[in-house]
């Protein structure tokens, strides 16, 4: 059963979220793990012409990006954060736009070589919906690629989150946690002709790996 998500509410949270996430000095970077430096990096795209990021937040990947001379665009669901990233990376020539990332992808015809999300939307979307819209904007031959933590042992689905622990306002919003092989099963009956997702374990022993999923368009 579809959880219901409050969109208003997810919107102060994720703002919330802008003004102690973004660093004024933050440099381009790209990296789709949570540790500098660990696991591959943007040649899961392939050699893209144009990409777009879900939840692009901070920035950073996509102006690393579009200083490589890749056409780069970007939708976030925080206008706080956008505002930010807009002045920030005005000077790279990606470009970046507020939007729920559902409503977003509904009503824009635009395509792209590459969809990606870095611990973005795809961690916060059902992807029962997310998937074919993601693959019906996607370029033939085109890929999406996208990394989160992997699911809790035991805990899949759809997961409720607080924001900044158990006192305070109730901010949160709901996280999607499955095992490797149904994200591919989810991909592939979306339309995507092929899909492979593993967990690349941690720099050191007993941390929290990443999961990450990629999919291939039919070309």
């Amino acid at each position: 059963m579809p959880v219901p998500h409050d969109i208003a509410a997810e919107t102060e949270l994720w703002d919330t979220y802008a003004e102690s996430a973004f660093k004024d000095d933050a440099e381009p970077g790209f990296c789709w793990t949570q540790y500098a430096g660990h696991g591959p990096g943007p040649e899961l795209l392939g050699s893209p012409r144009s990409v777009l990021e879900i939840g692009c937040g901070t920035g950073r990947a996509l102006a690393h990006l579009a200083r490589q001379g890749v056409e780069a665009h970007g939708v976030d669901l925080s206008s706080v954060m956008v505002k930010k990233i807009r002045e920030r990376w005005a000077d790279t020539g990606a470009t970046f736009e507020c939007g729920e990332v559902l409503e977003w992808l509904a009503v824009h015809d635009d395509t792209f070589d590459a969809i990606y999300s870095i611990f973005g939307a795809v961690w916060f979307t059902d992807p029962g919906r997310l998937f074919p819209l993601v693959r019906a904007r996607l370029n033939p031959g085109g890929v999406f690629v996208f990394s989160q933590p992997p699911a809790i042992p035991g805990a899949y689905g759809p997961q409720g989150m607080y924001k900044g622990g158990f006192a305070g306002k109730a901010m949160f919003t709901y996280r999607y946690s499955y095992r490797p092989a149904i994200w591919e099963r989810l991909l592939t009956r979306a339309g995507f002709t092929s899909a492979e997702a593993g967990i690349i374990e941690a720099p050191q022993p007993g941390h929290i790996g990443t999961l990450i999923v990629s999919a291939a368009a039919r070309p």
